[in-house]
Order: structure tokens, then sequence, then C-alpha cells
């Protein structure tokens, strides 16, 4: 069950880091960047999205045990 859990949780942070870095590059868009710096800022915010979850889980972790 808490495999379950686990692998449910590490889904849906894909899928919104996925959101988050297509709004991000959507609004580069808008904006004027380039094609290239458009996907440059959408890596960037995916991996801060990615990093932040990351984060959160080792502090509750450290924290829970």
């Amino acid at each position: 069950m808490a495999v379950a859990v686990v692998l449910l949780t590490l889904a849906l942070v894909i899928v919104i880091a996925l959101l988050a870095a297509a709004g991000a590059a959507k609004l580069a868009r808008m904006d004027g960047a380039t094609y290239p710096a458009a996907v440059t800022r959408a890596a960037v915010t995916f991996a801060a999205v990615i990093t932040l979850a990351a984060t959160v889980a080792v502090t509750l972790t450290t924290l829970l045990t």
C-alpha cells in the first residue's frame, strides 16, 4: 500500500512540474522570447519544482521519523 502511495505522489509531482514548465514556456513565448530561451526557462522551472518537492520530502521525512 505504501509503495502505491509513493508512486502516485511521484506521478502527481511530475505532472505538476510539467504543467509549470509548460506554463513558463508559454509565458516566455508570449513575452517575445525565442524558442531556445523559452525551452531554457521551462527546463529551469521543471528542475526547480522537482528540487522543491525533493526538499519538502526530505524535510518531512526528517521531521516525522
